[in-house]
């Protein structure tokens, strides 16, 4: 394998990507919320409420401005907004914001979310004619099977449209009703064109979805938290299935995701945990920037 070195602190990771001939970062999963909204995650992750089920301190518990300053520096040219809602009535609002936050931030890809509800469909279609290039749905977070009825003319826009949604489907942190590779299969059965993105490549139930992945054409992982100490500690990812990885990231459908800021360890770690894999600079290439560049039509 080739012989990029992983980054072991946040200044150090210009020279990783550097080295790859990349022309910085792609992060397809960071998130941006209106900040009376964020004050209350970071104070859910303080508490480690029940989703979360662990001690977890916000590395990055810095205003709008700093954390987007600290992206640039770091060489992140592409990074997302992902909001998401937990109850009805809450997601129109979270667009709004999220639209108008990569407006005026260069370098945030316009993002919106949805919830099961009347409106979603109505709602979906305005954020689309907006400009909304990635959507975010958290189905622990929301308490909802991903085949709800409301849903299904969502889906069917999306899948249309080709616009990726990024879809917190696993069971990790804590698993609900409605998380686990079962849900979404049967969400893909139904809507099998939708471009999706599956967060912390499904974990735990990472076979699974590598399973789904190689299914469906548009279906990709995300890297989350993935190989890095906090989350390995909880749930791994499993050896043997390396091979299936590299083969997957090798043909763009495995994204470098982070999600910064909520992260208690700094961003280079994600890095670095890719890095130690050795699956080579071609995969990491693959990975860090160009399975998002072709994905979102990136410059």
């Amino acid at each position: 394998m080739d012989h990029t070195g992983p980054p072991v602190e946040d200044a150090a990771v210009p020279e990783f990507w550097r080295e790859l001939g990349l022309p910085g970062l792609a992060d397809v999963h960071t998130h941006f919320l209106p900040p009376r909204m964020l004050r209350k995650v970071w104070a859910y992750f303080d508490a480690a409420g029940p989703l979360v089920g662990t001690e977890w301190p916000i590395r990055y518990r810095w205003d709008d401005e700093a954390r987007v300053a600290h992206l640039r520096r770091l060489g992140v040219r592409m990074f997302t907004a992902l909001a998401y809602p937990h109850r009805p009535g809450m997601a129109e609002a979270l667009n709004d914001w999220t639209l108008d936050f990569a407006a005026r931030t260069p370098g945030c890809l316009p993002s919106a979310t949805f919830f099961p509800e009347p409106a979603a469909a109505r709602y979906v279609a305005g954020a689309l004619a907006a400009g909304a290039r990635v959507f975010k749905v958290h189905v622990q977070v929301g308490g909802f099977a991903p085949t709800d009825p409301a849903l299904d003319g969502v889906w069917g826009l999306l899948a249309e449209a080709g616009v990726p949604v990024v879809v917190h489907a696993g069971h990790a942190p804590v698993g609900t009703a409605h998380t686990g590779p079962a849900s979404f299969a049967a969400l893909l059965a139904r809507h099998p064109a939708l471009t999706a993105v599956v967060a912390h490549l499904g974990a735990p139930d990472y076979a699974a979805f590598l399973d789904l992945a190689e299914r469906y054409r548009h279906v990709r992982l995300d890297t989350t938290m993935a190989f890095t100490s906090f989350f390995d500690r909880f749930v791994p990812f499993p050896a043997a299935e390396l091979p299936r990885l590299r083969e997957l990231g090798l043909a763009g459908k495995v994204l470098l995701g982070s999600d910064f800021p909520n992260i208690p360890y700094p961003y280079a770690e994600q890095l670095d945990g890719l890095a130690r894999l050795d699956l080579g600079d071609d995969w990491l290439r693959a990975v860090c920037w160009e399975a998002a560049a072709a994905l979102f039509d990136l410059a």
